[in-house]
């Protein structure tokens, strides 16, 4: 039977595990062990900062939503609250983006908002 030699393979994947650690700090760049556990806590960090993106992200479309409804006179929890009596299902995101780019047509939003919170006030 012909002799196999795995070489190549070990080669390879020394080689792919050191170019994942690449820019790591110390021994973590160049020696296999440290390297394996490094890149195992990359991954997991990654992963958990790909989940943290998404909050930061809403934070930041709630924070620019509050400023940009402020002086309007309404809060960024009256606003919301007014969007759903409104019906109009545009989602912060998009909400933040008008207030920040188009001033106009974010204006136009709540002058709805506004004539909604009017509408379905209880009269006393």
């Amino acid at each position: 039977m012909a002799r196999v030699k795995r070489g190549v393979a070990h080669v390879k994947r020394r080689k792919n595990i050191l170019k994942r650690a690449k820019g790591f700090g110390w021994k973590r760049k160049n020696t296999l062990r440290a390297g394996k556990t490094a890149i195992v806590k990359a991954g997991v960090h990654a992963y958990v900062g790909r989940k943290l993106k998404k909050r930061d992200y809403r934070a930041l479309w709630q924070t620019r939503l509050g400023a940009a409804v402020r002086p309007a006179g309404l809060s960024y929890s009256a606003f919301i609250a007014g969007l759903k009596q409104a019906n109009i299902e545009l989602d912060r995101k998009v909400l933040s983006t008008l207030a920040a780019d188009h001033p106009k047509i974010f204006a136009v939003v709540v002058r709805e908002v506004k004539a909604a919170i009017k509408a379905h006030k209880p009269k006393k």
